[in-house]
């Protein structure tokens, strides 16, 4: 990594855009495809029991009680996000069509991401605690939420079932690591905060994990047989577009309300991205019969660009911050 620094490479970004090749000529597919899905889900454990080491109890208390991050991070979520998928009406049916439209509309009701999410809050050197909360809170309340905003603005099939599994996910895999991170703080926490350097490398990888097994679901669906290309490159610039203003507006709203550096990591970082791990099943059960494929591709194109672009942001928003410290 520091040997690619030298020349202005970030290794990091470079192990995103490696995802994405090797996902797209090599996706996880048979009994490889256990194996990512395993190996992510124990990265991402790993990465919140880290977390939970790191953290001094009071922090993650702090963390809990910043009730006014968590409604500008929910507001952003479930009032900017729908806000601007309803903004996009008048796209169809002349530049996309209304199976496109649907699933732009559907990816702007989602919750937000959460172990990515934290992720890159980690990496910029942001709110962690805040980060874990609003996150959580996001996707929680998503499940309940998503389903009721669906049948409020969008036509579906039937009642909407929410599987209680997403709840079970989310407890699971980040809230029980995290309270056990939390516990063995007292014996092991002084010697992983000494050796640091390392356990960024967790952070990172379950990034890179999260791309590769993206790519590799888009893969396996076989999305790109059933739109056109004109579509799909539509779709991309749709959803660079949609990034680029959310970014802006979380940006600016940190600012205006006179939040902390940190905090603004939060608002820019929970409040700006969409969950495909939640996206996907709840997709399955909303339109039943009718091209989930077509509904989910919008979602499978914007999760791809937002890992991408943030994991860019973060980076140099981490280094920026390290290279104040060292001035400093």
């Amino acid at each position: 990594m520091k040997r690619l620094s030298r020349y202005g490479i970030d290794g990091f970004i470079l192990a995103i855009f490696g995802a994405v090749v090797i996902a797209s000529l090599l996706p996880a597919t048979g009994v490889w495809e256990t194996v990512a899905t395993w190996a992510t889900r124990f990265c991402i454990a790993l990465l919140f029991f880290l977390y939970g080491t790191r953290l001094a109890p009071q922090d993650a208390l702090k963390g809990l009680t910043h009730w006014r991050l968590h409604i500008v991070v929910l507001a952003a979520t479930f009032v900017v996000f729908p806000l601007l998928g309803m903004a996009m009406k008048p796209l169809e049916p002349g530049i996309v069509t209304p199976g496109l439209y649907a699933g732009l509309l559907f990816l702007c009701l989602l919750p937000s991401t959460v172990q990515s999410s934290i992720a890159f809050t980690s990496i910029a050197r942001g709110n962690v605690a805040g980060a874990i909360v609003s996150a959580s809170a996001s996707n929680l309340i998503g499940v309940f939420l998503t389903p009721l905003l669906v049948i409020m603005l969008m036509n579906t099939t039937g009642h909407a079932q929410v599987s209680p599994s997403a709840v079970i996910n989310i407890v699971l895999q980040i809230l029980l690591p995290f309270l056990v991170g939390q516990l063995a703080r007292p014996f092991i926490g002084g010697f992983l905060i000494k050796h640091a350097r390392p356990t960024r490398l967790v952070d990172r990888t379950s990034i890179v994990l999260v791309v590769y097994a993206a790519f590799s679901e888009s893969m396996r669906e076989g999305i790109w047989q059933i739109v056109e290309v004109r579509h799909v490159i539509i779709i991309v610039f749709i959803s660079c577009v949609l990034l680029s203003v959310v970014l802006l507006l979380t940006a600016f709203a940190g600012r205006l309300l006179k939040f902390s550096r940190e905090d603004q990591i939060v608002i820019l970082f929970c409040g700006s991205k969409k969950s495909l791990a939640s996206g996907l099943p709840m997709a399955t059960v909303l339109f039943a019969g009718q091209s989930v494929g077509l509904i989910i591709l919008p979602l499978m194109i914007f999760h791809q660009i937002q890992l991408v672009v943030c994991a860019i942001l973060a980076s140099r928003i981490g280094h920026a911050h390290e290279q104040g410290d060292r001035t400093d």
